[in-house]
C-alpha cells in the first residue's frame, strides 16, 4: 500500500517514544521508506541505533556532523517526505511549530517540509489541558496540519487521563486512510469559485461583503491533494493557492465570475460554489470619482445567478454543490435554494454558530442532500470542513 512513499517520522522527548520502534516497523513492513529525525530529549528515551536499524537509514539528531563538520540538510529532508508525522509530539514541540521557533533539526525540519504533517500529541493531562496547548494544537491546525488525538489512559505520571498516544497500529490506519484519499479525485476536474466579489460603484468604491475567501481556498487547497485538477475562480482575497495542481483565475465582478466559470463549466466533474456572489451591481458605474454629497442614490440591477445558471446547465456525471449563509429559517431557505437551483449539494452555515462564517480559520456547516439526509460538523478549523465537505461528495459523485 506505501511502496515507494516517502515517510519522514519525527520523535521528540515524551515516554512515549518508545512506541515510534513499532510505527517504523509497520511502515517498512507497508513498503514505505522511512527516514527518522529526533530531539536530543528523545535519545533519552529510545535509542537511534533502534530506530536506525529499523529504517535502514541514518537517524539525524543534530543539525551538523561535529566529527567531520557536515550538514545535514533540513530543507532536503522536509521536501524528500510524502508525509511528516511526530509521534510523540510534545508540548515543547508542539508550542515550536505553533511559533516557528527552530531551535533543532527536527522543527527545522518541519518549518521545510512542502508535504503534509500529521502529529500525535502525547504529555500529561495537565499540560495537555493547558490553555497554551489547546492553543499552539488550534493553531497547528489553522495551518493546514493533522491533528491524531491522544487518547485517554493510564499516563507515566500514574494519573488517568487524556495525553496518552495514540498506539502506532491506529496511526498506522490514519496514514493508510490518508493515502487512500490522496487519489479518490484523481482524474476528475473540479471548478470551485472562492471569495467576495467586488462591484463597481466609480474607480474607487465597489460594493461587496465581508466573505475572506478562506473556505474555497482551503476547498481547493483538499481536492488538489486528493489528485484533482482544479480550476479555483477567485475574487479579491488577500490568501495564496499552494499547490501546483491549482489553475488560479483572479476576477473582480460577478460578471467576471460568470465568464470564467462558464468557459470552465463543461470540463468539470465537480463544481463548488463557495464564493460570496454580490446580488446586485450599480446599473451605472460612474465614469469618475463621485465626489462627496450630501445625499447619494445609486440605482441597482440584479447580477447574474451563477449557481442557478450552471443548475441548468449541468449535465449527467456532473456534481454540483452551492453554499448558503442565512441568518433565520435556515434549512428551509438552504433545501429551497438546493431544489430551485438543481443542486447535488448545499452547505449550509448560520451567522448564529458561533466560530462559522466570513473571516474566520473556522467554520461549522450543515450538509443537506436532495432526499433531506444532512450532516452536522462540529466547529473545526475550515482545512477540516473542507476535507468533510469533499468527502460528502466523493461519496455522492
Amino acid at each position: 500500500m506505501l511502496k515507494g512513499k516517502n515517510i519522514l517520522i519525527g520523535i521528540t522527548g515524551s515516554i512515549a517514544a518508545y512506541k515510534s520502534p513499532l510505527l517504523v516497523r509497520l511502515l517498512k513492513k507497508e513498503g514505505a521508506n522511512v527516514k527518522v529525525v529526533m530531539t536530543q530529549c528523545a535519545t533519552d528515551f529510545v535509542t537511534p541505533l533502534t530506530l536506525s536499524t529499523l529504517s535502514q537509514q541514518p537517524v539525524l539528531i543534530e543539525p551538523y556532523n561535529k566529527v567531520d563538520g557536515s550538514w545535514h540538510s533540513h530543507v532536503e529532508w522536509g521536501r524528500w517526505a510524502d508525509l511528516f508525522i511526530i509521534a510523540p509530539a510534545s508540548a515543547n514541540t508542539l508550542a515550536k511549530m505553533a511559533n516557528g521557533i527552530a531551535d533543532n533539526l527536527l522543527s527545522t525540519c518541519y518549518l521545510a517540509a512542502k508535504c503534509p504533517v500529521f502529529f500525535a500529541p502525547a504529555m500529561d493531562l495537565d499540560m495537555f489541558y493547558h490553555p497554551t496547548t489547546a492553543k499552539n494544537i488550534k493553531t497547528l491546525l489553522s495551518y493546514g496540519n493533522f491533528l491524531i488525538e491522544p487518547q485517554t489512559g493510564e499516563l507515566a505520571s500514574g494519573l488517568i487521563g487524556a495525553g496518552r498516544m495514540e498506539e502506532p497500529e491506529a496511526i498506522m490506519k490514519v496514514i493508510l486512510d490518508f493515502f487512500v484519499r490522496q487519489q479518490d479525485l484523481q482524474n476528475k476536474n473540479v471548478l470551485i469559485t472562492a471569495g467576495p466579489t467586488h462591484e463597481a460603484v466609480d474607480p474607487v468604491r465597489f460594493i461587496g461583503n465581508h466573505s475572506s475567501g478562506k473556505m474555497g481556498y482551503a476547498l481547493a487547497e483538499e481536492a488538489a491533494q486528493r489528485g484533482a485538477s482544479v480550476t479555483l475562480v477567485s475574487g479579491p482575497v488577500n490568501i495564496t493557492a499552494k499547490n501546483p495542481s491549482i489553475h488560479l483565475i483572479n476576477v473582480t465582478s460577478a460578471a467576471e465570475m460568470m465568464e470564467q466559470c462558464s468557459k470552465a463549466f463543461d470540463d468539470s466533474n465537480i463544481i463548488i460554489m463557495a464564493a460570496a456572489v454580490a446580488d446586485y451591481t450599480p446599473e451605472q458605474p460612474a465614469g469618475e470619482k463621485i465626489k462627496k454629497k450630501e445625499s447619494l442614490s445609486i440605482k441597482l440591477k440584479l447580477t447574474e445567478d451563477i449557481l442557478a445558471s450552471m443548475g441548468k446547465k449541468k449535465k449527467k456525471g456532473q456534481f454540483l454543490v452551492g453554499f448558503a449563509l442565512e441568518t433565520e429559517n435556515e434549512k428551509v431557505n438552504a433545501f429551497t435554494k438546493l431544489n430551485n437551483k438543481n443542486l447535488d449539494m448545499i452547505v449550509l452555515n448560520s451567522l448564529k454558530d458561533k466560530g462559522a462564517g466570513f473571516g474566520t480559520d473556522t467554520n461549522k456547516v450543515t450538509i443537506l442532500f436532495p432526499d433531506q439526509r444532512e450532516i452536522i460538523t462540529d466547529t473545526l478549523p475550515k482545512t477540516a470542513i473542507a476535507g468533510l465537505i469533499i468527502d460528502a461528495i466523493v461519496k455522492q459523485s
